[in-house]
């Protein structure tokens, strides 16, 4: 017995490499005093990623026309990159026709069979009419047809940590297989407000007119005073209503995705009193300003033995403004990290928890260089991580006992 306790606090000891845990005095989460009526809900905070209200957020749905957001952000990735340009022409198929424009039934923003159009006016066609027909434009385009560009959308999605999503079509016409949960949604329209703010504007144009039909925007939020500036609404009778939406209040941006909705009235309900019910209740904290060490990592083989972990500018937490409570910070890395280490990579993360809900998930960097060391250093250090193997494996071995 003696020998397994012994066991046990090496082993934590070994553990405590890759986990760490620590207090902050911080502020409660809060409910809403109102019903949120949709199936599957989040809001979060932009700037720092604070989760302030969700329900079922993980769990897959059918996104319907949310899974353009996709479709978009490969479109801006294109334009950054300058592979694509917003005054390049692009082919109108019989088959985007066909099945996305006019003859489908479905939202379209009514491009002519054979006819060649801008892709700043595909966007627009898409973010304001959610036209099927431009996004099969695109995916036609920019992969040769709807199941590549499907797969190009997958592959991209991983890249971006987007765990939950399986897609399908560049549209979000209804497949049984193709889901995302609503907190990947939340964190793909947090992605593509972070990384291509010269298009966001899209999001919140009010109306186009092609071949003479005038439609305008979708998205209800963009009319109720709420400072909303995107981003995409959806229906399909599997899922219900959907809707991603934005706001931005004295400088804070707060992201809401919705799923589940019995009708539109209730999506846009749920949204907007969810909006206004964030904007007033929670304000930004600061955790860790700019430049401080938030904890160290060890390292394996360096001249130093630990290398301190920052996070890249303030780490700030949306809190509750009325009610005392306490968070608990935990710092996860694959560790001890393995000479060199170079300044301002990430290593390692922080995940700040309000009971077992994560608040915050935010990437540490690397604070200093760690050179590796000598050589009599590099055999202490694997002596030292011999041993912990060793205890690891012994443990194991009781524990199966």
């Amino acid at each position: 017995m003696r020998v397994k306790m012994a066991l046990l606090r090496l082993l934590a000891a070994a553990y405590l490499m890759t986990l760490g845990g620590f207090a902050l005095p911080a502020r409660a989460q809060i409910s809403p005093n109102f019903a949120v009526n949709s199936s599957a809900v989040i809001l979060l905070d932009y700037e720092s990623g604070s989760v302030l209200y969700e329900r079922n957020a993980d769990r897959p749905t059918h996104p319907a026309s949310l899974a353009k957001l996709m479709t978009l952000e490969i479109v801006f990735d294109e334009l950054k990159r300058g592979d694509l340009k917003l005054d390049e022409q692009l082919a109108v198929s019989a088959n985007a026709w066909r099945r996305g424009g006019a003859p489908s039934g479905g939202s379209t923003m009514f491009a002519a069979v054979n006819s060649r159009i801008r892709v700043e006016d595909l966007i627009k066609g898409i973010t304001v009419a959610s036209g099927n027909d431009a996004c099969i434009v695109f995916a036609e385009a920019l992969a040769g047809n709807e199941d590549l560009f499907a797969r190009r959308m997958n592959e991209r999605a991983r890249e971006l940590g987007l765990t939950s999503a399986d897609f399908r079509n560049s549209t979000g016409q209804h497949d049984p297989e193709q889901v995302i949960s609503v907190r990947d949604l939340s964190k793909l329209a947090a992605h593509i407000a972070r990384t291509y703010p010269e298009y966001m504007h899209y999001f919140s144009e009010r109306e186009i007119t092609w071949s003479k039909i005038r439609q305008l925007n979708r998205n209800p939020l963009l009319d109720m005073n709420i400072n909303a500036d995107g981003m995409k609404t959806g229906y399909i009778k599997e899922s219900g209503y959907a809707l991603v939406g934005t706001a931005v209040q004295d400088g804070q941006r707060l992201i809401l995705a919705i799923n589940g909705a019995d009708s539109a009235k209730e999506r846009v309900d749920d949204g907007k009193r969810l909006l206004e019910w964030g904007f007033r209740n929670f304000e930004p904290r600061t955790l860790f300003r700019e430049g401080v060490t938030v904890t160290e990592a060890r390292v394996y083989g360096g001249e130093s033995g630990r290398v301190p972990l920052v996070g890249k500018g303030e780490i700030r937490l949306l809190s509750a403004r009325n009610a005392a409570d306490r968070v608990i910070a935990r710092v996860y890395y694959t560790g001890p990290l393995r000479a060199p280490v170079e300044k301002g990579k990430e290593v390692a993360r922080l995940r700040v928890f309000r009971g077992d809900r994560v608040a915050l998930d935010t990437p540490l960097y690397a604070g200093a260089d760690v050179a590796s060391g000598s050589l009599f250093q590099r055999a202490m250090d694997n002596v030292g991580e011999s041993a912990i193997g060793f205890v690891r494996s012994g443990m194991n071995s009781i524990l199966k006992r």
